[in-house]
């Protein structure tokens, strides 16, 4: 709402607050303006002492041109009693308070407008977290893919170590049994009487029968 003005005097209306979700916000300043200017030129400032311009445009009944600020991308349009400032590639560090200046350049007197209430424009945080979590979307089914490889190498791994032990187990009780089987035998050795070991003959050797000599 602007209410009516005494000559030569400029009074801007801005919306309090701007949400940008799409890194795209359209900041619209309304003004009046009763005197006989045919030059102005507005103004995009940023932060609450307006330090920083953000962009600007100039128009006269024949001519308009408009720059930016090569930190911001912006662009002024000038509609009757209204200036439109397009901002886009918004960061979440822009996030602050804008603020309209309005200004009656030629012919004197030199006319700008009272500071208004200004528009805070805040850049939602979520967007930009969502643009960084996307590479990582992206490399997931790689991860499961990979997880995959490592499990099947884990399982063929633990079948041949399985195999491999029931082998060697199984040649151990072989191994055992035949030691088992060669160890269990009869001693099939001759053993001679207990009277005849003192004769002088050798242990393995037969006991001679001299009685069939004496005849």
């Amino acid at each position: 709402f602007l209410p009516s003005l005494s000559e030569n005097k400029i009074l801007v209306a801005q919306h309090p607050l701007l949400i940008v979700a799409n890194k795209t916000a359209t900041l619209v300043c309304n003004y009046t303006y009763n005197g006989t200017g045919k030059e102005f030129r507005a103004s995009l400032h940023k932060g609450t002492d307006s330090a920083v311009e953000v962009c600007f445009i100039s128009w006269n009944t024949t001519k308009i041109s408009s720059n930016s600020n090569k930190e911001f991308s912006c662009q002024g349009t000038h509609d009757k009693d209204k200036v439109i400032f397009n901002l886009w590639n918004m960061s979440a560090n822009q996030t602050d308070i804008y603020f309209c200046k309005i200004e009656a350049m030629y012919p004197p007197p030199y006319v700008y407008n009272e500071k208004s209430n200004g528009t805070v424009i805040h850049v939602q945080v979520f967007f930009v977290l969502f643009l960084k979590e996307t590479p990582i979307q992206i490399q997931e089914p790689q991860s499961a893919i990979s997880l995959w490889i490592m499990v099947a190498v884990t399982g063929v791994l633990a079948f041949y170590s399985m195999l491999i032990t029931a082998v060697f187990i199984n040649y151990w009780q072989k191994s055992k049994k035949n030691k088992f089987h060669q160890s269990d035998y009869m001693n099939m050795t001759p053993r001679h009487p207990p009277y005849q070991k003192n004769k002088g003959y050798p242990s393995y050797a037969p006991t001679r029968d001299y009685t069939a000599y004496r005849s």
